[in-house]
């Protein structure tokens, strides 16, 4: 047998009866049950990977971005006057 590791949850009173049934009509234990139903739904949750480089490339945009000289006059438009167009 492999080693397992203890977990203690609760779970709600409608779970318990499915899962005392399930465990009755198919001869497994509620454990195994448990654990079958954890690796379905563990299958299916996939984890998105950070682009660790792309995240630094930003990051050196925006410092780039912020050394740059002010613009000589500024700006001629205030933002209310986007919503205009």
């Amino acid at each position: 047998m492999s080693s397992k590791i203890r977990k203690q949850i609760y779970i709600e009173p409608r779970q318990e009866n499915l899962l005392k049934a399930i465990a009755q009509q198919t001869g497994v234990s509620e454990a195994e049950i448990i654990r079958q139903a954890i690796d379905l739904h563990l299958s299916e949750i996939t984890v998105t990977q950070t682009n660790l480089a792309a995240w630094e490339a930003e990051m050196k945009f925006i410092e780039e971005i912020k050394t740059r000289p002010v613009q000589p006059g500024g700006r001629d438009w205030q933002r209310a006057d986007l919503y205009e167009r």
